[in-house]
Formats: C-alpha cells, structure tokens, sequence
C-alpha cells in the first residue's frame, strides 16, 4: 500500500482573503474610456425607461425679488430623435467646451515646462539632502506631499529620494520608501500650491454645477476653491507621516542606523548649474509675486472688482488659470536659463510640448467623460437625483458631519477598486455635487471631501499603478533577513499611514466646517 503525502497549504488571513478580493473586482473594471462609454448607454436606456414612467420631481426655485415658485421637471428621453439630433449636433462642441479639458492642459502647459527643465527634481533633492538629520522624515514627508505638483511623477521620485537618503544615513531604506511613498500618494489633497490636480477637479466641479436649482449664479468655483483646507492639510499630513513612521514602520521595519554613507548622498547631490537654476528661479518668483501684488493692492488697479474688492468675487479670482500659468512658465524658463537647460527660444516650446504628452491619456478618457456629462445633464437626472437624493437626505435628517463621514467612507471604498481620481469624480461629481448643494454644502465642501476619500486610500489599493514600482524598489534593498517582497509587505506597511490619514484628514475637515471657515479665496463651506 502506497502513501500519499499531501502538503498543508498555508490557511489565509482575513485581510489576505479581502485583498485578494478587492484585486479580483478591481481587475474586472474596464478601461476608463470604456467605462464612461458603458456608462453614457446605460444612462440613454435608463432615460428612456424612466420618461415612459413619467419621472418626475417638484420643487421651490426662489428668485431674487420673486417669492419661491414651484417647478416640474421630467426625466427627459435620449433615444427620442429630439434629443439624439441635439446630441449630434453638438458632438464637437460639447468635447471642446468640457471645462477639465482646457483647465488641464493650459496648467499642464506651465507645469510641464517647470518639470521638463529638471527645476522640481532639483528643488525637491536641494531641499531633502539639506536637511537637518534630525528632520529628514519631515522634509521627505513635506516634499512628497507637495510632489503633486509635478503629478504622477512625485509618487515615483520621492520614494527613491527617501531610499537614497536613509540607506546614506545608515537608517533602514526601507522606512524611507514607506514614508515617502505614502506622503506622495496620500497627500493628493495636501500642498502648499496649487497644481494640475486642483485645476483639473475644480473644472469637474464647475462642469457639475451647471444649471443646479436654488445654486447661486455666484457661487465660487475656481482651482483655489481648496487652496486653504490643502495648506492646513499639508502640516496636519507632514506631522502624521512623521508620527506614523518613527512610531510604527520603524518598530515594524526595524531601523538600526548601522552606518553613514556619505558616497551615496553625492549621487544625487544638486550641481552647481542647478542651484543657479533654482536661484534665477527664486528671482523669477519674488520679482513675479512682486508684479502681482503691485497690480492687486491698490484701489483701483487692475485686479480689484470696480466697488474696490478682492472677495467673494474679482478679476483676481476669475484670473486665477492665466496668473498660475505665466507663474510657473516665468519660473520655468529663469530655471532653465540659469541652469542651462534653455540655450534658445525654440527649447521653451520643445520643453511644454514635452510636459503635456503626460495628459494625452486624459484627452482620450475626456472624449466620452464629456458625452457621459453631457448626457446625463440632458436626461435631467441631474436633478432629479439632487432634489430626490436631498429629499430622502432631509427626511433621515443625515446634513453635517454625519453626510460629510458618510460621503468620505464612500469615497475611500471606491478608490480600491477605481484608482483614477478624475475618472471617479467625473462620475460623482453630477450626482453628488447638486444632491449636496442642496442641503447646504458648498461645491467646494463636497470637492475638498472626495479628495480626503480620493487620496487617502491610494495606498492600500493592489491595483495602483506604482505598486511594481515599490516593490521593484524594496526588492533592490532587501537584505536576507527581509522578508520575500510582494503586494502584501507593500499594503502591510502602508496600512497605518492609511489609517491616520483617513482620521487626520477627516477631522481636520470637521473641525473647518464646525468653524465655518473658507475653504479656500471667496469660498465658503456652506451656501
């Protein structure tokens, strides 16, 4: 009799089953191209059913001077030849006039100029190799926060950065690309300025609000709509990733501090003709900002409205994309003279030609993003879902903080399995913008909430796009004493960052819309 020999197989963890699961659904979404064309055809046949039932809401539209006047609006059939001739007739218009599109691509312009000459490379290694011993977690912590700015590109480089340095320091490189990874993408909703991110979210927004009911024709929707909560953001966000990594990726990593290699700092040390970049650069900015305020301080100058103010509403605000735009294409080009990188006037166009191949994708995704918007606002669910979905909100009496907790824990599970920032907000932003506007939350309350949502789970999700990335960077330090690499050592050691950023970023949110102070110039929490 023979015997067979059967090997154990090692029994999985709950959160092993539950990552393993949220990676099985996340893989079964489309292309996001092909999720907004999915969605354009499910929200045509959904027009069709709900118009033959005779949908419908009623509600109050007060005017000024009018008293309140009830209003009827139907569910609005797209397979209709009405609707399908209108459709058609503005396919082109409708593509070109989408709001994130011009938005992203005159900020990629500028953005891409001061990325593609090398500045922020050279600012964020300037900033993180000068640092005090002491305050290199918060430093790597502050720049990958503020490494938005240059887009995808600062998940990617503040990681490596952060390697390099701990590994020089004698301290486990491994803790470095923890914290810097996580501070890169988890501070999405955090930074000093305002980036590509901000134009491109503030123009989905913008997009959404369009003929809301009982929305103020004022109110304030803008790439600063933010501004203030991402400043604030950025500290409560550079102290978390500090805590959480000397408290727990040390203890969990181990850190020894074995030795100091001075030999690996000097690769990525800042030449010479880099810091005489960035110091023409810094000319270019204080004579820029100089410029500005000149134009904005007195009454009466260029950027004040004609009664002599700046809020809630000015040339200054409505000027925000052209100043942003010629801030950073000024700063680019002082870099690149200084630096070396611009010799002649063709390299400046060569150099925003390069920076906005990065949004070509976005164009692409934009094509039905825009059609889907466009439908959806035809069919009229807009309203009817905002109107419908603040009904039922009233009725559960579910306003304030609750809505605001409820929307972020939303957010943070979709962002598992939809890694796109701007693909989920295009889908969101139509439904949950006016649903919200009218129980009181201001666009920018309810933008600035799907961020906290957005960024905070990046992360954890097994299908980010970076993933290989880390764990190609990890497996590059490993010693034999660290464990095998995988999906999982990258989710283990992001987990508590995930943690305290979801509470941090959340309370910090509370406590502003409990204050009532603006979210950003012009722009209130409530309307």
């Amino acid at each position: 009799m023979s015997e067979s020999v059967t090997k154990a197989v090692p029994k999985r963890s709950g959160f092993e089953k539950f990552i393993r699961g949220v990676e099985i659904v996340g893989n079964k979404f489309p292309h996001p191209f092909w999720l907004f064309v999915l969605l354009s055809l499910l929200v045509m046949g959904l027009s069709a059913w709900f118009a033959q039932k005779g949908t419908s809401v009623t509600y109050l539209v007060a005017k000024a001077g009018e008293a309140p006047k009830e209003t009827t609006v139907a569910v609005v059939n797209l397979l209709s030849y009405e609707s399908m001739r209108q459709f058609l007739a503005d396919f082109v218009k409708t593509y070109m006039n989408f709001a994130p599109l011009g938005l992203i691509l005159t900020m990629m312009l500028g953005i891409g100029l001061v990325e593609q000459t090398g500045m922020i490379s050279a600012l964020m290694r300037k900033t993180i190799l000068g640092a005090p011993r002491a305050l290199v977690t918060a430093v790597i912590a502050l720049v990958g926060i503020n490494a938005n700015l240059a887009s995808d590109a600062g998940i990617i480089f503040t990681p490596v950065i952060a390697a390099a340095v701990f590994k020089a320091l004698g301290r486990n490189p491994w803790v470095g690309i923890a914290a810097g990874y996580a501070a890169a993408s988890g501070g999405f909703t955090a930074n000093l300025m305002v980036a590509g991110t901000d134009a491109l979210l503030a123009g989905i927004t913008r997009s959404a609000i369009e003929g809301v009911p009982n929305l103020p024709a004022n109110v304030p929707v803008h790439p600063l709509i933010n501004w203030y909560f991402m400043i604030a953001a950025t500290f409560v966000l550079t102290f978390l990733t500090v805590f959480v990594t000397e408290r727990y990726t040390v203890r969990l990593l181990g850190d020894d501090e074995a030795g100091h290699d001075a030999e690996e700092l000097k690769k990525h040390a800042v030449t010479p003709a880099e810091n005489r970049g960035l110091f023409c650069a810094l000319l270019a900015l204080v004579a820029y900002v100089a410029l500005i305020v000149w134009l904005t301080y007195p009454q009466g100058s260029l950027f004040r409205a004609p009664d002599g103010s700046l809020l809630p509403k000015s040339p200054l605000l409505s000027s925000v994309m052209p100043l942003l735009f010629f801030l950073f294409f000024f700063v680019g080009v002082a870099y690149g003279l200084g630096a070396g990188v611009i010799r002649k006037g063709e390299d400046i166009p060569k150099l925003m030609q390069k920076g906005i191949v990065g949004s070509t994708g976005f164009m692409v995704v934009v094509l039905p993003a825009s059609f889907f918007v466009a439908l959806f606002r035809m069919s009229r669910f807009d309203t009817v879902l905002s109107v419908s979905g603040a009904d039922w909100l009233k009725s559960m009496n579910l306003g304030g903080v609750p809505l605001l907790l409820l929307f972020i824990l939303l957010v943070t599970f979709l962002n598992l399995f939809m890694m796109s920032g701007s693909a989920k907000w295009l889908i969101l932003a139509p439904i949950f913008v006016p649903m919200f506007a009218q129980v009181g939350f201001s666009p920018a309350l309810t933008q600035v909430a799907y961020r906290i949502g957005d960024s905070t789970t990046n992360i954890i999700t097994p299908l980010s796009y970076y993933l290989p990335v880390i764990i190609g960077l990890l497996e590059q330090y490993r010693k034999d004493s660290d464990p095998e690499v995988g999906i999982g050592t990258v989710i283990s050691m992001a987990m508590p960052y995930t943690i305290f950023y979801v509470l941090g970023f959340t309370a910090l949110l509370v406590a502003w819309y409990l204050l009532g102070l603006p979210l950003g110039p012009g722009t209130p929490v409530s309307i």
